[in-house]
């Protein structure tokens, strides 16, 4: 019994175009594969008509793995890099921080035994203005910022007489800015956090020098440190304010309060603006634990005298926004 198998020829593809190719018959035919396979034991013969068809395929185009390869190790070895200077610059940032801290908590132990010795001298000669214990505290920021940046002061000749009262006011980015401003060696009075006092040593000398305390949220602390600021004006001393009353945390000028420059308006004394450029950059707010290296630069502006609180608030602000603005640094809508 012969068994007969018929192959259908395949249609046509649409993207593929058939060709027949004659010399094809001299190739071994499907029939004589089939029939010597091991398969085939029973010894039948198979016939197949049909055409030997040939179907082109199209070859890719192929891609070197040793390119790709090639590639991605390269940019791999790029984020590595970058990733890597990142991590060095932050430990040494860190690395820094701590290194002003020790500075700062070593100098301050041996300078507040000099301010104890000094206290009872400064209390029955120099009760207001306590220079003696203002010049130990210009010490102690010199020796501690200067191993860790440059800092300069520029305007100093509007600076008025040391016996002559006035409001200082300057914008806030920083911890860093009371260490610069005490370098410039103004008997002022700074209004600081109560919660400041509480520290080791920094705080004691605080507390000697005749710093105001000032509880932020209450605002019957906040009217009793005005009052003493008036008080103290009257008498011939100065008082320092940071009238954005907290550090920017983008950087940008904010709004002023008005209670320093109605200290200004109300006792007749002018208001001295500063301008701090630079502490922001160094150590940004809330990041206390870091110290990347820079410069700090102070402008003393000309003094504005008034008795318009809203007139000195305005003006003020004006000049410390355009000074920043002319550096680069942004400013929130007043």
């Amino acid at each position: 019994m012969e068994t007969l198998l018929r192959l259908k020829p395949y249609s046509t593809p649409p993207f593929a175009p058939l060709h027949l190719h004659p010399s094809s018959r001299s190739s071994p035919s499907f029939a004589a594969i089939v029939a010597n396979s091991p398969r085939n034991q029973s010894g039948k013969k198979l016939r197949f008509h049909g055409t030997n068809i040939t179907i082109p395929i199209k070859k890719r185009r192929t891609i070197h793995r040793n390119v790709v390869v090639r590639s991605e190790i390269a940019a791999a070895g790029s984020t590595d890099d970058s990733a890597c200077s990142m991590t060095e610059f932050q430990l040494g940032s860190r690395i820094r921080a701590i290194c002003f801290y020790s500075v700062t908590i070593v100098v301050a132990i041996f300078l507040f035994v000099g301010m104890v010795v000094v206290h009872p001298f400064v209390l029955l000669f120099d009760r207001l203005r306590r220079r003696a214990h203002h010049l130990i505290a210009k010490l102690w920021a010199t020796l501690t910022i200067a191993p860790f940046y440059e800092f300069e002061f520029e305007g100093v000749e509007n600076l008025p007489p040391q016996n002559m009262p006035a409001v200082y006011v300057s914008n806030h980015q920083s911890f860093l800015d009371i260490y610069t401003l005490l370098t410039l060696g103004r008997c002022f009075k700074i209004i600081s956090k109560r919660s400041i006092f509480l520290f080791p040593i920094i705080g004691w000398a605080m507390l000697l020098m005749g710093v105001i305390p000032l509880r932020r949220m209450d605002s019957r602390s906040q009217l009793d440190c005005l009052k003493r600021c008036m008080d103290l004006l009257r008498k011939g001393a100065s008082v320092f304010f940071f009238p954005e009353g907290t550090r920017s945390k983008d950087g940008k000028l904010g709004a002023f309060k008005k209670g320093a420059f109605s200290v200004a308006a109300k006792t007749g004394v002018p208001v001295v603006p500063m301008t701090l450029l630079g502490t922001g950059k160094l150590m940004p707010a809330g990041m206390e634990g870091v110290l990347n290296p820079g410069s700090v630069k102070v402008i003393v502006h000309q003094p504005i005298e008034g008795n318009d609180a809203d007139m000195l608030c305005c003006e003020s602000r004006n000049v410390i926004a355009n000074a920043l603005l002319d550096h680069g640094y942004g400013v929130h809508g007043a």
